[in-house]
């Protein structure tokens, strides 16, 4: 047979699609283990916001306001005037409370005359009483001698005992006014309770004016003149400046590194492209997991996902410097993507903070 004549052996040609299945799958297990070692040790969130102290104006006493001495959004110093409460009422309660004073005083010197008076008594009892037994002794020793007759000794004996009973009766008048005095006016108790009651009412009434606590900012101002605010009910919402945090939400398996005083850098979104520097001051130590109980027993809620969502567990991060580190435009509730610098991060850490740095433009975008 002819060479010619022999069939050609069939020419085996390379998948292209398995180097790229190749491709895909490292790709995908580069970055597993990407994610894997940074939540270990350079855990990061875009999930951080802004936090403070915000604090509920609320009145002491209750009455209708009759100025607002601040604007929304105003930043006020420590002890500014945010509001009046209308005074008469507690001006009247103020005079009536001093009325009622000047009541007692009068009381507690009529009750001293009173007292001056049955010691007179007391002290003219005791004289008479002394007499009687006087002459009832003189009398029984006549009538032992047969010199005076039987009458006369009955009728002295008669006048000691009432001479007794007038003692006994005008040292318990004195008794009784002594207890209505008191030691000391002080220790008087209608003087005590007038003078708490003046005093309670000079206290309300300089609770009218209400003031700021601390140096911060007004805002949602919906305060008005005419208003009629309650004791104890918000009237005003205050933002402190000093007590200013960032909260950054870590899921559990990312906090297995991080403890209090790791460097942290974060990005605000209000101020693209700049990284801030500060530190974890703490981790929170539990959250509500949403279990609700009927009876007093939990109730078990059927899971419709394939996956338990992860908890994420509160970490406050304070900045550098203070207040005078903050981003002008920061404001309380903003964004702030946030990377914890954990122990051992090393090259990951590295890579990680580059990722963050390339990233910060970003936020000028969306």
């Amino acid at each position: 047979m002819d060479q010619a004549d022999t069939p050609a052996e069939p020419v085996r040609r390379s998948n292209p699609a398995k180097p790229l299945a190749l491709l895909v799958l490292l790709v995908i297990a580069l970055i597993a283990g990407w994610y894997a070692a940074s939540d270990r040790y350079a855990p990061s969130t875009s999930r951080a916001v802004i936090s403070a102290n915000v604090v509920q104006i609320a009145p002491r006493v209750s009455g209708r306001v009759t100025d607002v001495m601040v604007a929304d959004n105003e930043i006020v110093p420590a002890g500014d005037v945010l509001f009046q409460i209308d005074e008469r009422p507690f001006a009247l309660a103020v005079q009536q409370a001093r009325a009622q004073l000047d009541i007692a005083m009068q009381s507690m010197d009529a009750s001293s005359a009173q007292l001056s008076a049955s010691y007179a008594q007391v002290a003219q009892a005791r004289a008479g009483l002394e007499n009687a037994q006087t002459e009832n002794a003189r009398i029984e020793e006549l009538s032992q001698r047969g010199l005076v007759p039987q009458a006369q000794l009955d009728a002295s004996r008669t006048q000691l005992t009432n001479a007794e009973a007038s003692l006994e009766a005008a040292e318990a008048q004195a008794e009784s006014a002594e207890a209505k005095l008191g030691v000391t006016g002080e220790d008087n108790p209608q003087i005590r309770s007038a003078q708490l009651a003046l005093e309670q009412a000079e206290y309300d009434l300089l609770s009218t004016t209400v003031t700021a606590p601390r140096r911060g900012v007004v805002t949602n101002l919906q305060l008005a003149p005419g208003q009629f605010v309650g004791a104890g009910q918000p009237a005003m919402t205050f933002i402190e400046d000093e007590g200013v945090w960032v909260t950054a939400e870590l899921r559990e398996n990312q906090l297995a590194e991080v403890d209090p005083g790791d460097r942290v850098t974060m990005v605000f979104d209000a101020d693209p492209g700049r990284v801030h520097e500060g530190s974890v001051h703490s981790l929170g130590w539990g959250i509500n997991p949403g279990r609700s109980q009927a009876g007093g027993l939990p109730i078990n809620a059927p899971s419709t996902q394939w996956f338990e969502p992860a908890r994420r567990m509160p970490v406050r991060i304070e900045l550098d410097g203070g207040l005078d580190a903050w981003p002008r435009k920061a404001r309380v509730g903003g964004n702030v993507s946030v990377l914890v610098h954990a122990t051992g991060g090393g090259v990951i850490d590295s890579i990680a903070t580059t990722f963050q740095r390339a990233g910060s433009w970003l936020t000028a975008l969306y």
